[in-house]
């Protein structure tokens, strides 16, 4: 497993951007992977997760109705498109993988990509 997170950029408060996460290995279909972000001087937080087969997303509470997260198997690729963004969705995002089910928090990951920088300007 070889996580790749990308899609990051600066955008003005009320904008969007989608990341993607793209796996490498062979396995991408049978892994949960989760969205996590850690904004300046904040502890890293889990923002979205989604299981295999997309059938089943969790949503941190201050992205609900905002963000969308979604899975392509047949590209490796799980997105997180974000809208209606906010000063406060400044982080890093960075994506997790794990071969059992859903988690919320990131100790359940076994597997990481580098993280990509979103900044939003108020």
């Amino acid at each position: 497993v070889q996580l790749q997170a990308s899609g990051g950029g600066l955008v003005q408060a009320g904008g969007s951007l989608r990341l993607s996460c793209v796996d490498s290995g062979r396995t991408f279909s049978s892994l949960a992977v989760g969205w996590f972000r850690q904004g300046p001087g904040k502890e890293r937080s889990i923002v979205a997760a989604i299981n295999w087969g997309g059938g089943t997303t969790y949503y941190a509470d201050s992205v609900k109705g905002r963000f969308t997260i979604s899975r392509d198997n047949a590209k490796n690729t799980v997105y997180l498109q974000m809208n209606s963004l906010k000063s406060e969705d400044t982080a890093v995002y960075s994506c997790a993988g794990r071969r059992t089910g859903l988690a919320t928090t990131a100790s359940g990951y076994d597997y990481w990509g580098q993280g990509t920088l979103v900044t939003v300007s108020s």
